[in-house]
């Protein structure tokens, strides 16, 4: 088998569902699609694109709707689940491809999971990262969270157009790190945490805690790819997902309680913030029950939430067995 190295990613772009669309792209074979979460960008799947290029698949990572070189639509309703994964079916389609396999890592989880949901006759197969999925529930999230009385839930905390990006707009550097940090495992294991509630009279990047350096996993030049970026474009294009979370519930409705027919995987850090949230373990329990072709799921020791860029070796393994299985 070829060296992941010879498998270098070129950048391509094109216009796509109306929108500019920039991509990673390297190998050939059958097509598996990598998409980010947030803040992240195409970029956060360089450990992953030359070992699935050299293991024979055509490997496509977007910028997604909102960041680097992806378009950014000003109206915050042009970012609904069905624009995101309209986004992921368009390029699909671009790339001339009949089908493909799915991953997903945070927000771009969700993305993963519902275009299986949707379209199981162009989306194969579906791998998640560090979000599991759940079907459409009773209530939005933002109204369980006004219910409960966790208005400084970090996610609520996005909601309020403007008050986010004034906080993460000014230094990238700062909120890049910061937010890698806090979120990580290494962070983690340090005692840092990630700050799921935002504590009264500060804001989420002041309830971060700054490394004294940088971890492993993080090369400064790649921590500078991501804060050149966002310097460029701002955060407003990725926190408008969060601001869709009301609405992708209403839109959904005709989804409800509908399980994954097509295979699926689950991997996750055993330090990530996300599955450690009061009743994501019983989330992470159910996804046999919820995903009808469940073929495994990963926890990767000592791994936060950036778990493919923590930990490549082990999920690299997990995706390449799955990709090989089907």
């Amino acid at each position: 088998m070829p060296s992941s190295a010879a498998f270098a990613p070129e950048s391509r772009t094109a216009q796509i569902n109306g929108l500019r669309m920039h991509w990673l792209e390297a190998g050939s074979g059958p097509l598996v699609i990598l998409c980010h979460g947030f803040p992240e960008l195409s970029w956060s799947w360089r450990k992953q694109i030359g070992a699935l290029a050299a293991a024979g698949y055509r490997v496509v990572a977007p910028d997604m709707r909102g960041y680097g070189g992806t378009d950014a639509p000003a109206d915050i309703a042009a970012y609904t689940i069905f624009h995101l994964t309209g986004d992921i079916l368009g390029l699909l389609d671009h790339l001339g491809e009949r089908q493909a396999v799915v991953v997903g890592h945070d927000w771009g989880a969700p993305v993963a999971w519902h275009c299986g949901l949707f379209r199981p006759d162009r989306f194969r197969a579906v791998a998640g990262l560090s979000v599991p999925y759940q079907p459409r529930g009773a209530i939005s999230l933002p109204d369980m969270m006004t219910k409960l009385g966790m208005h400084r839930f970090y996610m609520m905390h996005f909601q309020e157009p403007g008050v986010a990006e004034a906080e993460l707009d000014p230094d990238p550097y700062q909120t890049q790190l910061r937010l890698f940090w806090s979120a990580s495992g290494t962070g983690a294991a340090e005692g840092a945490g990630w700050p799921a509630i935002v504590p009264p009279g500060k804001t989420l990047l002041e309830a971060c805690s700054v490394p004294s350096a940088l971890p492993a996993w993080l090369e400064d030049e790649d921590l500078r790819r991501y804060a050149e970026t966002f310097r460029r474009t701002g955060y407003r294009g990725g926190l408008n997902w969060y601001r869709n979370l009301h609405r992708n519930w209403e839109l959904g409705a005709a989804f409800h309680g509908a399980p994954i027919t097509v295979p699926t995987l689950f991997i996750a850090g055993s330090l990530d913030g996300v599955i450690r949230m009061p009743g994501m373990d019983k989330a992470v329990d159910a996804l046999p029950k919820v995903c009808l072709q469940h073929r495994g799921t990963h926890i990767v020791e000592g791994a936060g939430h950036w778990v493919q860029q923590e930990m490549p070796e082990p999920v690299n393994a997990a995706l390449l067995e799955f990709l090989a299985g089907l």
